[in-house]
């Protein structure tokens, strides 16, 4: 075996190792006390000395001036804040907040929690997670939260109607 065959196979294998390692390092995970809720879906969790802003994946709540938005803060709090939650996430928003699926102490999820009580819309521009959809037609048929408005609006909507005035 020469030293071309060498480094072919040293390059296939650092490639292989590259594939196998890149999906742990892509979604990162950790453990930290939430220390501050912005709005229902955004989130302070200390990670590594200092506050990181988390923006819950998946789902989108009520503006805070909008109907159900100073509740969905509430909720979100009343689940979260003081709580140790594990965070999942793999990119960060425009902002710089990590996109992540926040899991409670007891397991369970705070991105469908708030669906399941009709306090978030499925956010399906940026998740295609069914699962979501599934939780917000649930609470919507079930005129749970915001769903028991007559004409609810969406806050990517209502976001659009404000810049324009």
């Amino acid at each position: 075996m020469g030293p071309l065959v060498d480094k072919a196979r040293f390059r296939t294998t650092a490639l292989l190792l590259v594939c196998l390692l890149l999906p742990i390092v892509a979604h990162a995970e950790f453990v930290g006390k939430v220390v501050g809720v912005i709005d229902g879906d955004s989130i302070r969790v200390m990670h590594e000395g200092k506050a990181e802003q988390i923006r819950l994946i998946g789902v989108d709540c009520p503006e805070k001036r909008q109907p159900f938005g100073t509740r969905a803060k509430e909720y979100t709090s009343e689940l979260a804040f003081g709580q140790e939650v594990t965070v999942y996430g793999d990119s960060r928003d425009r902002y710089g907040r990590t996109l992540a699926e926040v899991l409670l102490p007891d397991g369970r999820s705070l991105n469908q929690a708030l669906l399941r009580a009709g306090l978030a819309w499925w956010f399906r521009k940026y998740s295609k997670d069914l699962r979501l959809g599934e939780l917000e037609r649930q609470a919507r048929n079930a005129k749970l939260g915001l769903w028991a408005e007559p004409h609810p609006v969406p806050p990517w909507e209502w976001r659009t109607r404000m810049k324009a005035h």
